[in-house]
């Protein structure tokens, strides 16, 4: 166990934590809707502390992250718990943590050593991911100082449902997210994740203010969010909010956890939502669980500068300062080119 960050004490023993845009105010001896933090008579701790349920070396296209690095590695780790509750969850056996598990939980490894890890794994990256990074914060918050000390970048796959507090303290050490805007509808988040719109939107809207590169994947489920005009109005979100290089990922859905009776989203509707997105203005947008072509294309003239499918990068043409050797384009994204990798 450690002690929390991003909290409040109150009367009675009870704290309120500020960490993510649930607010929760825990009593002595319960948890926090994470199922992770826990009320220890008026201390609240976090109880998957230096324990990891899953790290494993992925390519950071896995993330998905498109326009970071491209072709390089990330050593991805995660503890349980998570602050949603998506009837989709395609990691609930790891992110759904029952109120009465006994924590630790996972392996023990410090931040020191999954430093170490990544290092020896040749990783360019560490990423907090399959669960919800929010809900490890001071664990990721201390590898992460870490991490940036010894010249490795770091990357959150969140669920974007944290405070501005929050992002302002690992503002320094963080260096990229993948944002899962899951719907653009409060009435969707309400019914099918036990959370909101608003403070996802909201730090998106922080993240890009803070200079972090940001992608956004938008999980399309038939029935609940592939609605045409919903998924208009979310990429005009993207443009005008975060800005039309912002890559978007729009992946097909795949029955799983509490959605086993709906089918697979048809490949037309992911193809809709992409030509939704490149109407909008979007100059990046990618078809994800579709098993199709992913090539990174020039804006400015459309040449095939890096070439992918799934997660298996195959050449990559861009040039020096980031830019299209056809045309001169600078391609939005960090460590672009093969030179600055």
């Amino acid at each position: 166990m450690k002690e929390a960050l991003l909290y409040d004490n109150r009367e009675n023993h009870q704290v309120a934590c500020r960490l993510c845009a649930h607010f929760c105010v825990i009593n002595c001896g319960e948890r926090g809707r994470c199922g992770v933090r826990e009320n220890r008579d008026g201390i609240l701790y976090s109880l998957v502390y230096g324990h990891t349920i899953a790290h494993h070396v992925d390519p950071i296209e896995k993330k998905p992250l498109y326009h970071f690095y491209p072709g390089s590695r990330s050593l991805s780790i995660a503890t349980p718990g998570c602050n949603m509750h998506c009837h989709w969850c395609q990691n609930a056996g790891i992110s759904q943590v029952p109120r009465d598990v006994k924590f630790p939980v996972g392996d023990a490894m410090t931040p020191e050593q999954i430093v170490v890890a990544a290092q020896q794994s040749d990783s360019h990256s560490i990423a907090y991911t399959y669960t919800e990074p929010t809900i490890f914060f001071e664990y990721s918050l201390d590898t992460a100082r870490l991490a940036h000390d010894a010249g490795l970048a770091n990357v959150y796959v969140s669920n974007g449902y944290m405070t501005a507090e929050m992002l302002d303290l690992v503002q320094p050490y963080l260096d990229a997210a993948n944002i899962d805007l899951k719907s653009f509808r409060d009435t969707t988040y309400r019914k099918y994740a036990g959370a909101r719109l608003q403070p996802v939107l909201d730090s998106l809207k922080k993240l890009h203010t803070l200079g972090i590169w940001l992608e956004v994947t938008t999980l399309i489920i038939p029935g609940i969010n592939d609605d045409l005009q919903e998924l208009k109005e979310l990429a005009e979100f993207i443009v005008t909010e975060l800005g039309a290089a912002t890559p978007w990922h729009v992946s097909r859905f795949y029955p799983q956890y509490q959605l086993n009776h709906l089918p697979s989203t048809p490949s037309a509707t992911i193809n809709q939502a992409v030509e939704i997105g490149r109407t909008a203005g979007l100059m990046h947008v990618y078809a994800g669980n579709l098993g199709v072509d992913n090539s990174t294309l020039c804006p400015g003239c459309g040449a095939t500068l890096i070439q992918r499918r799934g997660y298996d990068l195959r050449n990559n043409r861009i040039g020096r300062e980031s830019r299209c050797p056809d045309c001169g384009q600078q391609i939005a994204g960090v460590g672009m080119g093969k030179e600055e990798q």
